[in-house]
């Protein structure tokens, strides 16, 4: 939808084009659609024969001013649609030119001062304005910016009508908005002390100061130290820290790798993404320098808590992926049984395993007698009992053996432990 406006300084003449045959002879049925006569009988006086009359009842309010009538007092507007649209109505147009009388001034609804106009439809797809720039009480339209509110209003007309697609707002590229900054080097100097150099604007310098950084104004110029009073653990940490800040505000900064806590964080990790190994490894290497009993059992005890232990997650996790998969697909039930498997193996671990505290405190204490510890050493699970308990052939083969042949082995289906002898 677009806007054209013109001035005139002949109503009668500009309402003898509207409702005659036009300079083509493309005028079609010209008629009134809208108008404000402010008590004039506009619409009787819309017709071709009626025209002076029409005119003089829209110039009333000019021909009041006297001397102070403007040289072109009447005020022309015509709108044209897109061509590639459904036509309006007239009921459609003429809300259209009571918005556009509205945002432009010339007739604010309710205004009983307001201007008068008349809408005229006389081609499809287009319909002309024609008003007085004079008031009811005296005063002169000011048309300054009337363009820009009518194309305005007419960007937003064709939008809620459906004739024009609003393309989303572009959001800036960072090379467009990013402006650019000097850049901040921070280092450890050979004196054990941490500097910052570099920008020297206010900003920079709050950012230091904030992470504790003291400002040092000398022959230099403006830079940045840490205290000498700084522990030497802290340095690294509010030098990152600084740094982070530092490159928040988009400033270049330079920091020295001895400073950098997020390069050794990631350093501490040697499986990279892996982060449940990593943490199986950290407890493996907190297992191995043990040197009590009860040092071991608080190692051990993030593997074996039967509610929050390692083991227990890797069972979850074992059950959860079997019924994911039976989930996924119906047909690969033999992947789901095998996953299944490995959740009951991580199940017996647990259960060989339970109510060890106990004995894990007494460990690097003085022996227990060899039958306790034997004892304790084949006690098995209930449900793996059948699994490994002896033949009848082998439990007859070790009744009828010589109780000193060193080839007769114990049954594991709880037969008591063998005493060692005496040597031969």
């Amino acid at each position: 939808m677009i806007a054209h406006l013109q001035r005139a300084s002949n109503t009668v003449g500009l309402l003898s084009y509207l409702y005659g045959p036009g300079e083509r002879g493309d005028h079609v049925g010209p008629r009134l659609i809208a108008g404000e006569g402010h008590g004039a009988p506009i619409e009787l006086l819309a017709e071709p024969g009626s025209l002076p009359y029409l005119a003089h009842a829209l110039d009333a309010p000019v021909e009041r001013l006297g001397t102070r009538v403007p040289a072109q007092p009447t005020w022309v507007c015509s709108v044209r649609s897109d061509p590639r649209q459904p036509d309006l109505t007239d009921s459609q147009w003429a809300a259209v030119a009571r918005r556009l009388v509205d945002v432009t001034g010339i007739a604010p609804e309710g205004d009983p001062d307001a201007c008068r106009w008349i809408a005229v439809r006389n081609r499809p797809r287009q319909v002309h304005f024609v008003a007085t720039t004079a008031g009811e009480d005296g005063s002169l339209h000011n048309g300054y910016r009337d363009a820009f509110r009518l194309q305005s209003e007419c960007h937003l007309l064709a939008a809620e009508l459906g004739h024009l697609q609003i393309a989303p707002q572009s959001t800036p590229r960072t090379q467009e908005t990013r402006m650019p900054s000097p850049s901040i080097t921070i280092t450890a100097e050979p004196s054990g002390s941490v500097s910052a150099k570099g920008a020297s604007d206010d900003l920079s310098a709050t950012l230091l100061k904030h992470a504790g950084f003291q400002q040092i104004d000398d022959w230099y110029g403006r830079h940045h130290r840490l205290p000498t009073t700084t522990p030497t653990g802290d340095r690294a940490a509010i030098a990152t820290h600084a740094a982070e800040m530092l490159s928040a505000a988009r400033y270049g900064v330079d920091l020295d790798p001895a400073l950098d806590t997020t390069k050794a964080l990631t350093s501490a990790n040697p499986l990279g993404p892996y982060a449940a190994g990593a943490e199986l490894l950290r407890l493996t290497e907190q297992i191995r320098p043990a040197e009590t009993g009860a040092d071991l059992k608080q190692a051990l005890d993030h593997l074996l808590d039967p509610a929050h232990g390692a083991l227990e997650r890797i069972r979850e996790a074992l059950e959860a992926a079997g019924e994911q998969i039976t989930d996924l697909d119906d047909e690969a039930f033999q992947l789901a049984d095998r996953f299944g498997f490995a959740e009951d193996f991580v199940h017996s671990a647990m259960s060989e395993l339970v109510d060890s505290e106990d004995e894990l405190l007494g460990v690097g204490r003085a022996q227990q007698p060899s039958d306790q510890v034997q004892t304790r050493s084949r006690r098995l699970p209930q449900f793996r009992g059948s699994a490994v308990a002896a033949s009848p052939a082998a439990a007859k083969a070790q009744v009828s053996a010589s109780p000193d042949s060193r080839s007769t082995q114990p049954s594991a289906a709880g037969l008591p432990p063998r005493v060692p002898g005496p040597r031969l």
